[in-house]
């Protein structure tokens, strides 16, 4: 499986760092921003440097939109796969539209409602994971994933 993994730094890397165990087993392409730990961390790694900043940045929206709809034809993911944050909103909108199969991943900071990034991806979204059931219960469409999870959420990921 060909999986497009997209998120911003910091926070939103490491989370999806932590899912390696799912994604290093298929072929993929990250896409993130430049920084120090992540240039360092993806050594190796194909990745695509996404523009930054993204919040209340419409040159950059629009950028990473370009970006988003270059690599999604030349890579073809199977599965677009984000934890975060704004930089993940083109590339899950236009993924479904050119047929991928879609998953984002809350982060575990989220409580009781969904990031402004998960809100706007959300409608085009094959499935959604949270970590809490206080927020699963707010959005009974997202999946418990973690330690409340039902075991079968990473089966959900293959296309």
């Amino acid at each position: 499986m060909r999986v497009l993994l997209v998120c911003s730094s910091g926070g939103h890397f490491k989370g999806l760092l932590q899912l390696s165990p799912f994604w290093e087993q298929h072929q993929r392409q990250w896409v993130t921003f430049d920084t120090p730990t992540t240039r360092q961390e993806l050594s190796g790694e194909p990745v695509v440097w996404a523009h930054s900043p993204t919040n209340r940045n419409l040159p950059n929206l629009l950028r990473n939109a370009l970006l988003a709809w270059t690599l999604l034809g030349r890579f073809r993911p199977d599965l677009v796969l984000s934890t975060g944050a704004g930089v993940a909103v083109p590339f899950l909108v236009l993924g479904r539209f050119r047929g991928c199969r879609t998953v984002f991943v809350e982060s575990i900071t989220r409580i009781e409602t969904l990031s402004l990034s998960a809100r706007l991806a959300r409608p085009f979204l094959n499935h959604l994971f949270v970590h809490w059931p206080q927020l699963q219960t707010r959005y009974p469409s997202a999946e418990l994933i973690g330690d409340q999870a039902d075991g079968r959420s990473q089966a959900r990921l293959q296309p």
